[in-house]
């Protein structure tokens, strides 16, 4: 045979990685699908809405001379409000406290198997949840009407000791009882609810143990239930904190009444009922940030890892920022070919 010359004879064998990757796809292959992300038509409609009419809302206090805001800034931060301001505080905290102490009491009364103490508890919470907080604050104003001495002695026997009932009992004081005794109705049925919403298991195996009655309910119970009781009770102080502006029919001079006095005399009536509702805005939000770290720490038991607070994400996306500054000011190093010693 004569030999080739000219080209060079290649034995077949297998096709060589990568071939055939350049020849078009088969005719029946089906043709690559584009996603197409959902469209919220509505949702985008009902957002435009929604920050338009916050625009002009906007739009509107910042141009409206009605709202006066230079009557605003000399008043906001004036003496006569301040200090209404701090008397508002003290009646929320007094009645809050007392109320609370008080309820607490109640709730386990309901919870006694006692029905004497039951029948007291729940008649006591009937009465005064029936009975408008305005109402209540009058009758203990004019408490002296009914009653000119109050004192103390033996049961249908001789008084032992008296006092008058205006020198025992002032404007403040009955301020002070008119809304604990009020308070103490809801605060009741708040620590109850918390104390059924916890495992009876718990009480049953802390009485296995021989654990005495009062310790069972300070050491096991009222933690557990306190979970249940802070969304609530949190909620309730919220309210007993603009509840207190009722007591502007005894004269005392908490913020809703001094409000009222400074706009009897100057006229300028909605910039000052603007202040009052600042302040009752800066006062909702202290409590309402007390409210979610009372509430986290009791959390403890139950979430193991409890989500990050505001300041702690901040911090984390300050870190974050940080990080990729500092990646982004380091120099970039070309990579080597693959075929240079290193």
């Amino acid at each position: 045979m004569a030999p080739v010359t000219g080209s060079t004879a290649v034995a077949p064998g297998p096709a060589a990685p990568g071939a055939g990757r350049d020849r078009e796809p088969a005719p029946d292959a089906p043709a690559p699908l584009r996603v197409v992300p959902t469209r919220h038509y509505a949702r985008w409609a009902a957002a435009a809405a929604v920050i338009v009419l916050v625009s002009q809302f906007l739009h509107g206090l910042a141009t409206n001379p009605v709202w006066e805001w230079d009557v605003f800034r000399a008043y906001f931060l004036s003496e006569t409000i301040v200090q209404a301001v701090w008397v508002t505080l003290q009646l929320t905290a007094y009645a809050t406290v007392l109320g609370f102490l008080l309820g607490t009491v109640l709730a386990f009364m309901r919870l006694s198997s006692s029905p004497v103490l039951q029948t007291v508890a729940w008649s006591y919470i009937w009465i005064f949840r029936s009975i408008p907080m305005i109402v209540q604050l009058v009758f203990w104003f004019n408490l002296s009407a009914l009653y000119e001495e109050l004192g103390v002695g033996i049961p249908f026997g001789p008084v032992l000791w008296s006092v008058d009932s205006n020198s025992l009992i002032g404007t403040i004081g009955a301020a002070v009882i008119g809304l604990t005794l009020h308070q103490a109705a809801y605060a009741a049925e708040i620590v109850r609810g918390g104390v059924i919403a916890v495992d009876q298991g718990q009480q049953e195996a802390a009485a296995a143990l021989g654990i005495p009655r009062l310790r069972q309910i300070r050491r096991i119970v009222l933690p557990q239930a306190m979970r249940a009781i802070l969304p609530t009770a949190g909620n309730e102080i919220i309210g007993l904190l603009k509840g207190t502006s009722v007591v502007y029919v005894m004269s005392i001079g908490e913020l809703f009444y001094q409000v009222q006095v400074i706009y009897g005399r100057n006229g300028r009536v909605i910039p000052l009922l603007l202040v009052a509702t600042a302040w009752y805005v800066v006062l909702t939000t202290l409590l309402s940030v007390a409210q979610y770290y009372v509430e986290r720490r009791f959390a403890r038991g139950a979430d193991r890892t409890p989500p990050p607070t505001p300041l702690q994400r901040v911090r984390r996306s300050v870190r974050g920022l940080r990080a990729a500054a500092a990646r982004r000011d380091q120099p970039v190093v070309p990579l080597k070919p693959l075929g240079e010693s290193r």
